[in-house]
């Protein structure tokens, strides 16, 4: 979707970490971009606020009129959180999805950004073909909405393309990640003093796949361009790179030059390796994942972090 085909999309959680990277992105494509969020004050400049919640009927379906696309990223996504709040992370996540595709006209293109944790941890890189085998509320409510996705799709409304996204970190703008559940925010808030110390638990052998923020808005953005009425399709984003947390701890000590405060905790049960194979985003998305080296990301996230106020005491 380049600007000499420039469109109104609609973002929804355009406040948000990746909703904001998406919305960047848009913008620099030209395009009229409306962003559904909370906080107003969030909202990237040179986007349109519209107030409000995906659970609002009327102030979603306000906020899709005349779009010809969505982007929809507003969600929940902590997993321990959805343990303790199922039917709060199904209302958001698959009520919000509802509310959003009965909004979005027939004729429009949707993209969905959704989890890798749909799919069952292998020790293989994980495709589109992966068993689907949620294991938490989080997981489970993204499942049910990507298929109900597909089902709207198929019977005749939005194309939409659902991306299962490996764990997003870095930055866009100076943009950088709060949410200190993630590994990367919470390790650059214990170097940053912060956060106290980051607990690595067990070894830190476990493997994660990290994919930059700005290499997943451009996927958003290409996905909006296969996304054909009356289609469906799913696309596994992730860098196809495995970083220990072990490793991650190094990048960062050597990013910032800072001594990292870690804390050895007890081992847990966590799958040990979860890593993407990006082969059809590639190739059906014309995208790579050009930014997503751990040092890339630190160093973004860590830039971003240094224009912020410093917390008080």
């Amino acid at each position: 979707m380049r600007s000499s085909a420039a469109v109104r999309v609609v973002v929804t959680g355009a406040g948000g970490f990746v909703g904001a990277a998406v919305a960047t992105a848009l913008l620099a494509g030209g395009h009229d971009v409306v962003g559904l969020a909370r906080d107003a004050a969030r909202v990237p400049a040179g986007v349109r606020p519209v107030v409000g919640s995906v659970l609002d009927p009327d102030v979603t379906a306000a906020a899709l009129r005349g779009a010809d696309a969505v982007c929809h990223l507003a969600a929940r996504v902590r997993v321990r959180e959805s343990r303790a709040d199922p039917l709060g992370y199904w209302r958001t996540n698959f009520d919000g999805t509802r509310t959003v595709l009965a909004a979005t006209p027939p004729g429009a293109r949707a993209v969905v950004v959704s989890t890798c944790a749909v799919h069952a941890p292998a020790d293989v890189p994980i495709g589109e073909d992966a068993p689907l085998a949620p294991a938490h509320p989080y997981a489970a409510s993204k499942l049910a909405a990507d298929l109900l996705a597909r089902d709207m799709a198929l019977a005749g409304g939005p194309g939409v393309v659902c991306l299962r996204v490996f764990n997003v970190a870095g930055a866009v703008a100076g943009r950088g990640d709060d949410d200190r559940s993630r590994v990367v925010p919470a390790l650059l808030a214990a170097v940053a003093g912060r956060g106290g110390r980051f607990t690595v638990n067990g070894d830190g052998s476990a493997v994660r796949d990290l994919v930059h923020v700005a290499d997943l808005a451009d996927g958003v953005v290409a996905a909006l361009a296969v996304a054909e009425p009356g289609t469906w399709r799913a696309f596994t984003v992730g860098s196809g790179r495995g970083t220990s947390v072990a490793e991650l701890v190094d990048v960062v000590g050597r990013v910032t030059g800072r001594v990292v405060p870690v804390h050895h905790g007890e081992p847990v049960d966590e799958p040990s390796c979860l890593v993407a194979d990006p082969t059809r985003a590639r190739s059906g998305l014309g995208w790579a994942p050009a930014r997503s080296t751990p040092d890339r990301i630190v160093t973004d996230a860590w830039a971003a972090l240094g224009r912020r106020e410093p917390e008080s005491a």
